[in-house]
């Protein structure tokens, strides 16, 4: 009587762990979705680099300046060193890279850094909680609308980020030589020396889309556990829906 269905709901709330989720193709993704979140902030939100001019005036020739730059890549912040103690005879003003790209970049690390989050929770649910998962209809259709809404998030994210990163490139790439004031006076040159490379950058992008699609493929898989897929595990068989078999 109570205490039989007291102790079903006891069973029902603990755990009972188990891996095989993780082999299904449900808990596989979540797998692949947390590691390829792990590379997308580290890859964008561990970079620093700097771009490097060669500056020449009276009594310095050659002399290298630098603009060191970082995630979350603020390079207005950034400006270039004086090319020596005299700043060039007066003629050196500070000079900083153009743009302020950090809304995109942290929206993208952001993203990521949640969706790491919500990886391990769901995992931890698949691994111990898959009875109560299959059991209630609620928690796959709370998981259908936050992963569609996950896969929306990283092509938005990602898009804005390959925008800001090819913006990146031209702020401190050969161009800013045009900018430079000191650069156009008689007497004095520069030349573009170098910049970090952003091959890691580059990566993240490749993760931001990897992550969309996987995030996208997801949402079919996580449908079919849901009642919207599966009506007819809530209605009882033979309920005469069906005409029966006519045995042709």
């Amino acid at each position: 009587g109570v205490a039989g269905r007291g102790m079903v709901r006891q069973e029902m709330a603990g755990p009972e762990i188990t891996l095989s989720p993780l082999l299904e193709p449900l808990g596989f993704m979540k797998l692949l979705e947390w590691i390829f979140s792990i590379f997308a902030f580290a890859t964008c939100g561990g970079y620093k680099g700097a771009t490097t001019i060669l500056v020449s005036c009276k009594g310095v020739v050659n002399k290298t300046v630098t603009a060191a730059f970082a995630y979350p890549f603020r390079l207005n912040t950034a400006v270039f060193s004086a090319p020596d103690p005299t700043q060039c005879s007066g003629t050196w003003a500070d000079f900083h890279l153009v743009g302020n790209f950090s809304s995109s970049a942290q929206f993208f690390v952001t993203l990521a850094v949640l969706v790491f989050l919500y990886c391990i929770a769901a995992l931890v649910l698949y691994v111990g909680y898959m009875h109560l998962y299959r059991n209630t209809g609620k928690i796959p259709l709370i998981e259908l609308v936050i992963t569609v809404l996950a896969a929306f998030l990283w092509l938005v994210s990602t898009s804005a980020w390959a925008k800001a990163l090819t913006d990146i490139k031209i702020s401190t790439g050969p161009s800013i030589v045009r900018e430079i004031e000191f650069c156009k006076r008689p007497g004095s040159t520069c030349l573009f020396a170098s910049v970090t490379s952003m091959g890691s950058l580059n990566v993240s992008v490749v993760f931001g889309l990897l992550n969309t699609i996987l995030w996208g493929g997801n949402a079919w898989f996580v449908y079919k556990e849901t009642s919207l897929h599966n009506p007819s595990n809530k209605t009882p068989q033979g309920s005469g829906i069906y005409p029966p078999p006519t045995g042709i």
